[in-house]
């Protein structure tokens, strides 16, 4: 095969001097493989196999465990510290989780490459986190309807919850009214005051793929968000 750019989602060490990796992939979306030799000292590849540095990598096998045979450096990592490495990390454990092994998906690769270049910069993680989200969801035909559970439009007025079975909205209270529903439903998702609903949307999506075991990156944003508050300690 040529060699395929990826780059690494997850890395825990495998006999005594290998390492099992999930990678993303461009063609082939997540791959898991066994990197031999990784973990021994002075091994190039370990140097090169990091979080969030491009990679080009090939592999064997046609079991759901592949061998890697080729893993190259191809650019530098992206230099994420604090809230944007604690961003990374929440994106490469989703993707992680909630991706089935050697699904195409392009598109989720590409906003990827892309998130990585915006979280360096506060203002658009949060844009690039959805993005990435929605890219996933659609990839996995999971993305909501933005209708009622008969397709009919939403009242501008009504408030609404996502009902992850039909993914319809549901009237319901303490939900998000149809006006707001409608804007995201047309992609105007960087209107002001849509973050913290378009939040809300793909994590209600993606509750039902990640099932009942919590996003650890997830609980560490949380303490993050609480240390910063006033009077915290």
């Amino acid at each position: 095969m040529q060699p395929e750019p990826a780059f690494l989602l997850h890395k825990r060490p495998y006999r005594e001097t290998s390492a099992l990796v999930e990678l993303l992939t461009l063609h082939h979306g997540r791959v898991r493989a066994v990197a031999q030799g990784v973990q021994r000292p002075g091994s190039r590849s370990r140097a090169r196999l990091q979080p969030f540095a491009p990679l080009h990598v090939t592999w064997v096998g046609e079991g759901e465990l592949k061998r890697l045979r080729l893993m190259e450096g191809h650019g530098s990592a992206a230099l994420l510290a604090g809230e944007g490495l604690l961003c990374g990390l929440y994106a490469n454990e989703l993707l992680t989780r909630v991706l089935p092994g050697e699904l195409p998906v392009a598109d989720v690769f590409a906003f990827y490459t892309v998130m990585l270049e915006v979280l360096p910069r506060p203002e658009g993680r949060a844009g690039a986190l959805r993005r990435l989200e929605m890219a996933a969801l659609e990839a996995l035909d999971a993305w909501p309807r933005f209708t009622d559970p008969e397709g009919g439009e939403l009242d501008p007025q009504r408030r609404y919850v996502l009902d992850p079975a039909s993914r319809a909205f549901v009237a319901g209270e303490g939900g998000i009214d149809g006006r707001t529903l409608r804007l995201l439903a047309r992609g105007d998702w960087s209107e002001p005051g849509l973050a913290g609903p378009a939040k809300a949307v793909t994590r209600a999506a993606l509750a039902p793929l990640l099932g009942s075991r919590p996003l650890r990156s997830r609980e560490l944003m949380r303490q993050l968000a609480q240390r910063r508050r006033p009077g915290s300690h």
